[in-house]
Protein backbone atom coordinates (compact mmCIF):
# COMPACT_ATOMS: atom_id res chain seq x y z
CA UNK A 1 0.00 0.00 0.00
CA UNK A 2 1.71 3.29 -1.24
CA UNK A 3 0.76 6.99 1.00
CA UNK A 4 -0.57 8.92 -0.95
CA UNK A 5 -0.38 12.00 1.37
CA UNK A 6 0.96 15.05 1.03
CA UNK A 7 4.09 15.41 2.94
CA UNK A 8 3.40 18.38 5.57
CA UNK A 9 5.32 21.37 4.59
CA UNK A 10 7.42 23.16 6.93
CA UNK A 11 9.26 26.58 6.93
CA UNK A 12 12.08 27.40 9.29
CA UNK A 13 12.70 31.04 9.50
CA UNK A 14 15.59 33.08 11.26
CA UNK A 15 16.78 36.21 10.55
CA UNK A 16 19.66 35.93 7.63
CA UNK A 17 18.67 32.18 6.70
CA UNK A 18 21.98 31.50 7.32
CA UNK A 19 22.61 29.18 10.09
CA UNK A 20 20.22 27.71 12.30
CA UNK A 21 16.89 27.56 9.90
CA UNK A 22 19.58 25.76 7.31
CA UNK A 23 20.27 23.32 9.76
CA UNK A 24 16.50 22.66 10.47
CA UNK A 25 15.84 22.25 6.82
CA UNK A 26 18.58 19.99 6.07
CA UNK A 27 17.71 17.60 9.39
CA UNK A 28 14.18 17.54 8.74
CA UNK A 29 14.77 16.75 4.83
CA UNK A 30 17.34 13.82 5.84
CA UNK A 31 14.48 12.66 8.76
CA UNK A 32 11.31 13.24 7.43
CA UNK A 33 10.80 10.88 4.70
CA UNK A 34 7.83 11.06 2.78
CA UNK A 35 5.74 12.73 5.62
CA UNK A 36 7.58 16.30 5.86
CA UNK A 37 9.55 18.52 2.90
CA UNK A 38 11.33 21.43 4.89
CA UNK A 39 11.94 24.55 3.76
CA UNK A 40 14.34 27.64 5.45
CA UNK A 41 14.18 31.55 4.54
CA UNK A 42 14.68 34.60 6.68
CA UNK A 43 13.72 38.00 6.74
CA UNK A 44 16.40 39.74 5.97
CA UNK A 45 19.13 37.34 4.07
CA UNK A 46 22.27 39.36 3.26
CA UNK A 47 22.90 39.88 -0.45
CA UNK A 48 24.90 36.68 -2.27
CA UNK A 49 24.36 35.12 0.95
CA UNK A 50 25.38 31.69 0.98
CA UNK A 51 24.59 28.87 4.05
CA UNK A 52 27.66 29.24 7.33
CA UNK A 53 30.23 27.39 6.18
CA UNK A 54 30.75 25.67 9.42
CA UNK A 55 26.89 24.78 9.33
CA UNK A 56 27.25 22.88 5.74
CA UNK A 57 31.07 21.28 7.55
CA UNK A 58 28.71 20.07 10.78
CA UNK A 59 25.80 18.68 8.15
CA UNK A 60 28.02 17.27 5.88
CA UNK A 61 30.45 15.97 8.48
CA UNK A 62 26.55 13.90 10.06
CA UNK A 63 25.80 12.69 6.81
CA UNK A 64 22.93 14.77 5.56
CA UNK A 65 23.19 16.08 2.61
CA UNK A 66 23.58 20.04 1.67
CA UNK A 67 22.38 20.08 -2.03
CA UNK A 68 20.58 22.80 -2.67
CA UNK A 69 20.81 25.09 0.36
CA UNK A 70 20.78 28.41 -0.23
CA UNK A 71 19.91 31.68 1.91
CA UNK A 72 16.52 33.09 0.96
CA UNK A 73 14.14 35.76 1.65
CA UNK A 74 10.75 34.47 3.38
CA UNK A 75 8.92 36.65 0.55
CA UNK A 76 9.93 33.84 -1.90
CA UNK A 77 7.05 31.88 0.54
CA UNK A 78 4.66 34.25 0.93
CA UNK A 79 3.99 34.59 -3.27
CA UNK A 80 0.91 33.08 -4.54
CA UNK A 81 2.74 30.84 -6.25
CA UNK A 82 4.62 28.98 -3.18
CA UNK A 83 4.50 26.20 -2.07
CA UNK A 84 1.46 26.01 0.70
CA UNK A 85 2.82 25.56 4.48
CA UNK A 86 1.27 23.63 7.21
CA UNK A 87 3.76 24.84 9.86
CA UNK A 88 6.18 27.37 10.15
CA UNK A 89 8.63 27.41 12.86
CA UNK A 90 10.79 30.50 13.92
CA UNK A 91 14.52 29.33 15.42
CA UNK A 92 15.47 32.52 16.51
CA UNK A 93 14.33 35.16 18.68
CA UNK A 94 14.85 38.08 16.53
CA UNK A 95 12.71 36.26 13.91
CA UNK A 96 10.39 35.20 15.94
CA UNK A 97 9.62 38.89 17.11
CA UNK A 98 9.29 40.11 13.67
CA UNK A 99 6.29 41.09 11.87
CA UNK A 100 5.98 37.91 9.11
CA UNK A 101 3.88 38.07 6.13
CA UNK A 102 0.23 36.77 5.57
CA UNK A 103 0.99 33.40 4.82
CA UNK A 104 -1.70 31.90 2.34
CA UNK A 105 -3.84 29.45 3.76
CA UNK A 106 -3.10 30.54 7.90
CA UNK A 107 -0.42 27.60 8.62
CA UNK A 108 0.05 26.48 12.31
CA UNK A 109 3.25 27.92 14.04
CA UNK A 110 6.03 28.02 16.19
CA UNK A 111 8.80 29.45 18.30
CA UNK A 112 11.69 26.96 18.75
CA UNK A 113 14.50 29.05 19.89
CA UNK A 114 18.42 28.33 19.53
CA UNK A 115 20.98 30.05 20.12
CA UNK A 116 23.00 31.37 17.26
CA UNK A 117 26.04 29.16 16.71
CA UNK A 118 28.15 31.51 14.65
CA UNK A 119 27.39 34.62 17.08
CA UNK A 120 30.70 36.32 18.36
CA UNK A 121 34.31 36.23 18.05
CA UNK A 122 35.39 32.65 19.10
CA UNK A 123 37.77 30.54 17.75
CA UNK A 124 36.79 28.26 14.48
CA UNK A 125 37.00 25.02 16.20
CA UNK A 126 34.65 26.80 19.30
CA UNK A 127 32.24 27.63 16.43
CA UNK A 128 32.06 24.59 14.91
CA UNK A 129 31.18 22.89 18.50
CA UNK A 130 28.92 25.16 18.84
CA UNK A 131 27.16 24.35 15.27
CA UNK A 132 27.59 20.74 16.28
CA UNK A 133 25.52 21.08 19.43
CA UNK A 134 22.83 23.23 17.77
CA UNK A 135 22.42 20.04 15.34
CA UNK A 136 22.19 18.18 17.75
CA UNK A 137 19.78 19.64 19.85
CA UNK A 138 17.52 20.37 16.95
CA UNK A 139 17.62 16.91 15.46
CA UNK A 140 16.39 15.77 18.89
CA UNK A 141 12.95 17.99 18.68
CA UNK A 142 12.27 17.24 14.77
CA UNK A 143 12.45 13.49 16.18
CA UNK A 144 10.11 13.94 18.18
CA UNK A 145 8.31 15.96 15.35
CA UNK A 146 8.65 12.97 12.56
CA UNK A 147 7.74 10.27 15.52
CA UNK A 148 3.86 12.13 15.71
CA UNK A 149 0.97 9.94 15.00
CA UNK A 150 -0.66 11.54 11.78
CA UNK A 151 -3.57 12.78 14.29
CA UNK A 152 -0.93 15.02 15.71
CA UNK A 153 -0.28 16.56 12.32
CA UNK A 154 -3.71 17.24 11.87
CA UNK A 155 -4.44 21.06 11.29
CA UNK A 156 -6.51 21.27 13.95
CA UNK A 157 -4.04 20.03 16.51
CA UNK A 158 -0.85 20.91 14.81
CA UNK A 159 -0.66 24.15 15.96
CA UNK A 160 -0.21 23.16 20.03
CA UNK A 161 1.62 19.90 19.07
CA UNK A 162 4.49 22.00 17.59
CA UNK A 163 4.36 24.53 20.27
CA UNK A 164 4.52 21.45 22.70
CA UNK A 165 7.75 20.09 21.48
CA UNK A 166 9.21 23.14 22.83
CA UNK A 167 9.26 22.09 26.48
CA UNK A 168 10.86 18.72 25.25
Amino acid sequence: MTDTRQPLNVLFLCTHNSARSILAEALLNDMGTSRFKAYSAGSSPRDNQQPNPLGLQVLQNAGISTEGLRSKSWDEFAAPDAPHMDLIITVCDNAAGEVCPIWPGHPATAHWGYADPSEGDAPEAQKLEAFRQTLHAMKRRLELLVSLPEHKLAKTTLQSTARQLVSN
